[in-house]
């Protein structure tokens, strides 16, 4: 079958969208200059002012600030962001958004120019095989930026829900790398998404003014696990320069702190906790193993691939777990255990190591288990 795009394009467009570390002079060089070009493409003067803000939570809050809600954030008590806005930029000078003459525009004229040339079933083949394995990992880190930006307003709704909609109003610099990628291995990485593409590479979310663009720098650390969810057991999984940050557990969002909160856990905790997220979470730093042991657990099943265990939690669906002994032994002799996760309704020890192999329990007949 024809491969539509090149892999390598689409693994530097990968490295792209989670870049992480200090902004480099060379960065911000680069970025304001792709900056004046998406202007210059857009037929539109350059901007006056390129005012540079440490994480996309202030440029959210300066958004809204040009917006005209400065009273409500005041309001809401959220004085220490915009305190260092206002040092930054005077919202009253900023001018209308540009935005869909920067980037609106030319991406639909892009995208309509690929479709085109390729056609409803290439079209699709050409995303999946490029922007199509990013959108995964890079839109569930968009949308949770976009929420713990909302977040910083705590419970009043009204300032959350307008804070998430500054967020929309921006250009997301290295998160538009799904799209880019495709643009890129189609070779229509010219003009406007050149320009665009530019920033992308240098520098995170931004918001185009008439006379003033405000660019947010990229994260300084962004950890992730094999599978490219959020992940880290001892700080923020995404951290910028000025504290703002996000903590996750593969891929789940956890209140900061809430990891190393964790020094005393016991199998009465655990149970106790009221969040189930968090439990599990509770669980798998704790151990499934040690849990089964210091609980009391009794196995549900038994057979000749191992143990089934299931683990009943309140207010939440049990988990199951099959035990099952590594054939091939060790350097030292030892033969190794393992606790594999499936699925709640597993009824055998059978069913549940078949489900690891992707097989039905009737198939699942090992000449030699290793």
């Amino acid at each position: 079958m024809e491969t539509l795009t090149r892999v390598e394009t689409v693994l530097d467009w990968q490295a792209a969208a989670f870049a992480a570390g200090p902004t480099e002079t060379a960065d911000r060089e680069r970025a304001e200059a792709g900056v004046r070009a998406a202007y210059a493409e857009a037929g539109l003067a350059a901007p006056e002012e390129i005012v540079w803000v440490p994480s996309p939570a202030y440029g959210a809050f300066a958004a809204a600030l040009i917006g005209g809600h400065r009273e409500k954030l005041a309001e809401a008590g959220l004085r220490e962001y915009l305190e260092p806005v206002l040092a930054l930029l005077d919202p009253a000078a900023a001018g209308a958004s540009v935005r869909d003459a920067v980037r609106t525009r030319p991406w639909e004229r892009a995208r309509t120019e690929i479709s085109e040339e390729l056609g409803p079933e290439r079209w699709a083949r050409a995303w999946a095989e490029s922007g199509g394995r990013l959108w995964g990992p890079v839109n569930d880190l968009v949308s949770r930026v976009r929420q713990a930006v909302g977040d910083l307003a705590a419970d009043d709704f009204a300032t959350s829900s307008l804070l998430r909609a500054a967020t929309l109003d921006a250009v997301l610099g290295q998160h538009d790398a799904p799209f880019l990628s495709l643009a890129d291995t189609r070779g229509r990485l010219g003009g406007a998404l050149a320009a665009l593409a530019e920033v992308a590479r240098a520098a995170g979310w931004w918001w185009p003014y008439e006379r003033i663009a405000i660019v947010s720098e990229r994260p300084r650390e962004l950890h992730r696990d094999e599978p490219g969810r959020l992940h880290r057991g001892d700080g923020p999984a995404l951290a910028y320069g000025d504290g703002f940050a996000l903590h996750a557990w593969r891929g789940m969002p956890l209140p900061a702190g809430f990891i190393a909160s964790l020094t005393d856990l016991s199998p009465e905790r655990i149970r106790n906790e009221a969040n189930a997220e968090q439990r599990r979470v509770m669980l798998e730093i704790y151990g499934y193993d040690r849990y089964l042991a210091e609980s009391g657990a009794h196995p549900a099943h038994r057979d000749s691939t191992g143990v089934l265990w299931r683990i009943d939690l309140p207010g939440d669906e049990p988990i199951a777990m099959v035990e099952v002994v590594n054939s091939t032994p060790e350097p030292d002799g030892t033969y190794r255990t393992y606790y594999l996760r499936v699925p709640p309704g597993t009824r055998t020890a059978r069913q549940g190591v078949a489900w690891t192999f992707g097989v039905d329990a009737r198939d699942y007949k090992p000449e030699k288990e290793t």
